[in-house]
């Protein structure tokens, strides 16, 4: 059973994670052109950053990296990062390229310019270094996926047995100690690979000891390690109740004490608070209030979504023997109280992550909460089937005992012993019971457990579609900060006459039909900010209506990108007011086309920016 649930996880759609923090604004602002040399660079993001040894860097107009000092963040303000320049610079354009890692844990990156004097023309230099890392992106990205189904198995299972108590805990040992090994090794895995992972590096940087030492020194670095000292307590408990367990010779569930139950729901909220503290809740408005529902929102998710994996397990090892009626009834009341939990927690942090009605469809992060909506109901309407089968199994046992009562007719009275001669006259005088008309039966209690069984797979394979959908949402920028950023994007003087450069890229996904062209139109095509219009054409030539659509810029030789192009679907076509190109020469636009829930492709096609 886990080893489904992992493989569900692993083969899902695993997009790169969003950045979460911001640029709101910098000083000097993108694209100013100064009248004298400024002293330093100061940016501002919308929620606290952290910063790495190589978050800048200046080129001045000849593209020779300009010394600086190194970075820092502004006086009392922990969303701003700010490096000074030793000496004058001089005059022309200069490009500045930025990376940093947002209170959430995801690395962000840009650039921006400004010109000190007037602007000047810049030529691409030699590489630099390498770029963002597909490879490990994509593995960090799984290590997550793995992290949050882990420990949904061990709380929920862990709890189902505590609260439910089913007869036989046995099944359930395996799941327990496979969920273990599972979070413990998702989580080293992220640890190696967290430096790589802020630096853009491929996954062999992981193996110097530096970067190890940059991961313990970060806030997700040290989550992951206070995670890992968690698990080890929860290793200690595990052998402690094993050992209650074989000394009582038991193999069903005993009763924790009031301290060992105590500890075990601090252990978990711990363990909760090792996600809560790295990522969204930890940034941006009501951090408290926001950690603390981040904490049910997990709890709740672990509690019926591992507690549904742990029922279906007991489900179908109890073949021989059923279930009995009390132990499902007592999940389906931990399994409402969880979603009640669930709803009251989603709607908040919802809300704090949009900040607006509009954000729910304009943004990535409201699109996927619709979508996460969606499925959230499909498994409610599923785990309502699951409520009427788990009554009906409930009721059968109480009709059963019903029928087993004696009939009174015929029984001697009180005083009179009942003698084996009085027994045979009384069967001999006995009329012969008359047929009852048929009537409609309940199903039998192996019937009621063959379709609680059915309801409770379809609610586990949904459920992993949410935790999909979840860890997911939880990469991409809240719909808060895009609108934020957005509408604090400064202008940029353009120089010389605009013109705009169109590209067609072909795509083909595979599947019938699944080919096509994105006409994609930057405007004006030249340094500076661009207005992005995208469309795309069909196998027939005519336009084409997709999902999901998304750009990002690179300049390789640079080190600077990817830089995304934010589209969105403003109606038969694809667009974005704002993308900043700092530096001319040719660039990369990653096009990545998805024609369905399952098929996507990403495409990459070379642009020429201007001067």
């Amino acid at each position: 059973m886990i080893g489904t649930l992992l493989a569900a996880l692993l083969l899902a759609s695993a997009a790169p994670a969003s950045a979460h923090a911001a640029l709101r604004g910098s000083d000097p602002a993108d694209g100013a052109v100064l009248k004298s040399a400024p002293g330093s660079v100061t940016l501002t993001f919308t929620e606290s950053v952290g910063l790495l040894d190589d978050s800048f860097r200046v080129y001045d107009p000849t593209n020779h990296r300009v010394t600086t000092s190194d970075p820092e963040h502004g006086p009392a303000s922990a969303d701003t990062a700010r490096i000074t320049f030793p000496k004058k610079l001089g005059t022309g354009t200069f490009t500045v390229a930025w990376r940093i890692v947002s209170a959430d844990s995801h690395p962000v990156s840009g650039a921006l310019t400004f010109s000190v004097g007037k602007p000047s023309a810049t030529t691409v230099p030699v590489s630099t270094g390498p770029v963002e890392n597909p490879v490990t992106g994509g593995l960090y990205n799984i290590g997550r996926y793995v992290a949050y189904v882990a420990l949904a198995l061990l709380i929920g299972t862990v709890a189902f047995i505590t609260v439910c108590r089913p007869p036989d805990t046995t099944p359930l040992r395996q799941p327990i100690r496979a969920a273990w090994w599972a979070l413990l090794a998702a989580t080293l895995f992220l640890f190696v690979l967290r430096s790589p992972y802020e630096e853009g590096t491929s996954p062999a940087a992981a193996f110097d000891l530096s970067a190890l030492a940059k991961s313990a020194t970060g806030r997700p670095g040290l989550a992951l390690l206070a995670r890992v000292a968690l698990l080890a307590v929860v290793a200690g408990l595990y052998v402690l109740l094993r050992k209650r367990e074989k000394l009582s010779g038991l193999t069903g569930p005993i009763s924790p004490s009031r301290p060992l139950l105590a500890t075990a729901t601090a252990l978990s909220v711990a363990l909760a608070l090792t996600w809560a503290a790295a990522e969204h809740a930890s940034a941006g408005i009501q951090v408290p209030l926001a950690m603390t529902s981040s904490v049910l929102h997990l709890l709740a998710m672990a509690l019926w979504l591992g507690g549904l994996a742990a029922l279906l397990t007991t489900l179908y090892r109890a073949t021989a023997t059923p279930l009995p009626a009390v132990v499902v009834t007592r999940f389906s009341r931990v399994a409402f109280a969880s979603v009640t939990v669930l709803v009251v927690t989603g709607v908040y942090q919802s809300w704090r992550g949009l900040g607006s009605w509009q954000a729910l469809t304009d943004t990535s992060y409201g699109r996927l909460l619709l979508i996460k909506l969606a499925a959230v109901t499909l498994l409610l309407t599923v785990a309502s089937q699951s409520r009427h089968w788990t009554a009906k199994l409930a009721a059968v046992p109480s009709a059963a005992a019903r029928d087993r009562v004696p009939q009174t007719v015929g029984a001697p009275a009180p005083e009179e012993p009942l003698t084996e001669e009085r027994l045979t006259e009384e069967r001999l005088t006995e009329e012969p019971p008359t047929e009852e008309p048929p009537t409609a039966q309940a199903p039998t209690t192996p019937d009621n457990h063959l379709a609680l069984r059915r309801s409770v797979l379809a609610e586990v394979a949904i459920g992993v579609a949410v935790l999909v959908v979840t860890t997911i949402l939880t990469g991409t920028l809240p719909g808060r900060a895009e609108a934020e950023a957005a509408g604090a994007g400064a202008t940029t003087a353009e120089v010389g006459i605009p013109t705009a450069s169109v590209s067609l890229v072909p795509f083909d996904v595979g599947t019938p039909n699944g080919h096509g062209k994105v006409q994609i139109t930057l405007d004006p095509g030249r340094v500076g900010k661009n207005s992005v219009q995208a469309v795309v054409f069909g196998p027939d030539g005519g336009i084409s209506t997709v999902p999901e659509l998304r750009l990002s810029f690179t300049l390789a030789a640079q080190k600077i990108g990817p830089l995304p192009a934010n589209l969105a679907d403003v109606g038969g076509y694809w667009a974005a007011n704002s993308v900043s190109l700092p530096i001319a020469g040719e660039w990369t636009m990653q096009v990545t086309v998805r024609v369905s829930d399952l098929d996507q492709v990403t495409v990459a096609k070379k642009v020429r920016i201007a001067a």
